[in-house]
């Protein structure tokens, strides 16, 4: 009898998501290889969007201290190899 994995073993680890506020003050989630992102009014509003995103993986979420921009050109993804192994979930 050949032994089967579980589903959840061969599905891809979720991206990153990095939220922060912008020089503006504005709320910013952005994935970390620029597939999605957006600008919100609260942090509320920009965690519940990174959840919706991420397939609910909070785990995956990381609040920057530095200020952040909507990056619609992938420069964020260097940013993801920094946080691989010290990443600080928020949720």
């Amino acid at each position: 009898m050949k032994s089967l994995e579980p589903p959840s073993c061969n599905m891809p680890a979720p991206a990153l998501v990095f939220i922060g506020k912008n020089g503006r003050g504005q709320w910013v989630a952005q994935e970390q290889n620029g597939l999605y992102g957006g600008l919100f009014v609260s942090r509320a509003e920009a965690m519940k969007y990174a959840l919706f995103e991420n397939g609910h993986h909070p785990e995956t979420i990381v609040e920057l201290a530095r200020t952040i921009e909507l990056d619609t050109d992938g420069r964020l993804a260097s940013i993801g190899l920094l946080f691989a192994s010290g990443r600080r979930p928020v949720a």
